[in-house]
């Protein structure tokens, strides 16, 4: 299970060959692997660098450099809280306490039901929905604590299952494109002539 499994190597080559270096796959492999397994193990590293022509530390270098990839299990929802500034000032903080009392783990630490993992976040990019917080990476603004409560509930519930699907799923349909389809794509190693070049009007 910690490899990808024989219908995932079949969508990697694929994803692989919508690039002109097999290595700029990577970060899709990831996510891919994660989707599998729920996180990236140590036998998906070095499968994915086999993929793509890379190092094991290659690619482990990529998957821990961005901190959506786990390395170790979590829970089946991932709840993160933004704590940066705009949602500090509305209220992060104490949302947070209530997270951790309502879950009964501190930040960092997973339900002994293995639902739910809480995390800090970093900015998540919607200042202005403050305080914000995700669950499986899909947004829940200005958070209150009695929202939190609901959220929660429903989540054990199964009432969102249609709406925030298990960590590690990036997205609910995959784009697929038919190679009549596929854009050209230079190769890397090609010439580049700046558009204000008089040769480049030629």
């Amino acid at each position: 299970m910690s490899r990808l499994n024989e219908a995932n190597v079949m969508l990697a080559k694929e994803i692989i060959g919508r690039y002109p270096k097999a290595r700029s796959a990577t970060i899709p492999l990831l996510h891919l692997s994660q989707q599998q397994n729920g996180y990236i193990t140590d036998d998906a590293i070095a499968h994915i660098a086999e993929l793509v022509g890379a190092t094991s530390a290659e690619v482990l270098g990529t998957c821990t450099f961005y901190e959506m990839f786990k390395m170790v299990p979590v829970g089946k929802y991932l709840v993160n809280i933004c704590g940066t500034m705009s949602c500090q000032l509305l209220g992060a903080d104490e949302l947070m306490h209530h997270a951790e009392q309502t879950l009964g783990v501190k930040a960092g630490g997973t339900t002994s039901d293995g639902l739910f993992t809480l995390e800090h976040a970093e900015c998540q990019a919607a200042c202005t929905e403050a305080p914000n917080m995700q669950v499986n990476y899909r947004h829940c603004h200005r958070m209150t604590t009695t929202n939190f409560d609901k959220l929660i509930d429903d989540l054990r519930a199964g009432r969102l299952e249609g709406e925030i699907p298990v960590h590690g799923t990036l997205a609910r349909v995959r784009q697929q494109i038919p190679a009549d389809k596929a854009a050209g794509v230079a190769s890397p190693d090609a010439p580049v002539v700046p558009a204000w070049m008089p040769e480049a009007a030629q």
